[in-house]
């Protein structure tokens, strides 16, 4: 008669093997999502581990999607001393955020390579100018449309598409990737315009949320998240909180 111990031994053996196809799954699955940096905006002091610089007013505020930051339009910003896709040759920068109107031009994501240590609280802590990807917006009365830009040693495209715009005041999910090739820009995973573009990695620097790195065209509206991965990802693995909208 075996013993107990034999028994438990060779149950434990089984149960080791027949997980192994669902461990190799999420090994796979965690390679796959590896290297993303994610950032919620729940609080305004700390984003992602990393020490903010606020200026302004920006609040936080509770939304059906959880907490949010909300910027005034006029003087609300963070600053953060990191660029999360440096040395990326491909790359994907979602963000989920509620534009609520006003100023026809806003730029409210901006990551920027710095030529030196500028510290981020100086004025401007880095050259505005200098290779960087935007996320901005065009208000037209009570509707937006998407502006995606990278520009950079040899590249500088914007990716816009006047036509299709989209009411103000509610949630969106909006997505730039680059594949080695073709840039692309969408809107609730939606594919508003693409390009090719001879893209080159950019360098380690700083971001800036609610206006530009050089504190012009400030946001009015919140932001709920922001997602960078070192790669181009297809739109069915964004990651769309209940499709954003409501």
């Amino acid at each position: 008669m075996a013993r107990p111990a034999d028994v438990t031994r060779r149950v434990l053996a089984s149960a080791a093997l027949a997980l192994l196809p669902w461990l190799a799954a999420c090994a796979h699955e965690q390679g796959a999502s590896g290297g993303a940096t994610a950032w919620r905006f729940d609080r305004i002091d700390r984003i992602g581990n990393m020490p903010v610089r606020a200026e302004g007013g920006p609040q936080v505020i509770e939304t059906e999607h959880g907490k949010a930051v909300a910027f005034d339009g006029l003087d609300d910003a963070l600053f953060l001393p990191t660029h999360p896709l440096a040395g990326a040759s491909k790359f994907t920068i979602e963000a989920v955020f509620r534009p609520d109107g006003g100023a026809f031009e806003q730029r409210w994501l901006h990551l920027a390579e710095a030529s030196g240590n500028a510290p981020p609280d100086a004025s401007p802590p880095v050259p505005p100018s200098g290779p960087r990807f935007l996320f901005e917006i065009r208000v037209v009365g009570d509707r937006w449309y998407l502006d995606a830009f990278t520009a950079g040693n040899g590249y500088n495209k914007a990716l816009m598409a006047p036509d299709k715009t989209f009411p103000v005041g509610r949630w969106y999910h909006v997505a730039q990737t680059y594949d080695g090739r073709t840039y692309r820009a969408y809107v609730d995973g939606v594919l508003q315009t693409e390009a090719e573009i001879a893209f080159t990695p950019q360098a380690e620097g700083f971001t800036s949320i609610g206006t530009r790195i050089n504190r012009r065209n400030y946001f009015h509206g919140a932001v709920l998240s922001a997602r960078f991965t070192p790669r181009a990802l297809p739109p069915e693995r964004f990651h769309i909180p209940g499709k954003a909208r409501k």
